[in-house]
C-alpha cells in the first residue's frame, strides 16, 4: 500500500474509534460541557479534509480531538 493508502486507513481506523468513544462520553462538569463541542468540531474538520483528499490536515484534525478528550478526562471533566 502507499503511504497515502496508509495515512488515510490510519484516518479511518481513528475516526471511528473516537466515534465509538464520544458515544459513551458522560460530561461530569456541566459548566463545561461546551468543551465537547471543540472535539465534535475538530471531529468534523477532520472529515471535511479527509473527502477534500487533505490527509495531512485531516490527521493532525484527528490528533486535536484525542488530544482534547484526554485533557477533559484528565481533568474530569467527562469520563467514558
Amino acid at each position: 500500500m502507499s503511504l497515502e493508502g496508509d495515512l488515510r486507513k490510519e484516518i479511518e481506523k481513528w475516526s471511528a474509534r473516537l466515534e465509538d468513544e464520544m458515544k459513551d462520553i458522560r460530561i461530569l462538569d456541566e459548566g463545561r460541557a461546551y468543551m465537547l463541542e471543540n472535539i465534535r468540531a475538530y471531529m468534523k474538520d477532520s472529515s471535511y479534509f479527509l473527502t477534500s483528499n487533505d490527509l495531512i490536515r485531516s490527521f493532525e484534525a484527528l490528533i486535536w480531538a484525542w488530544a482534547w478528550l484526554s485533557i477533559l478526562k484528565e481533568l474530569k471533566i467527562v469520563k467514558s
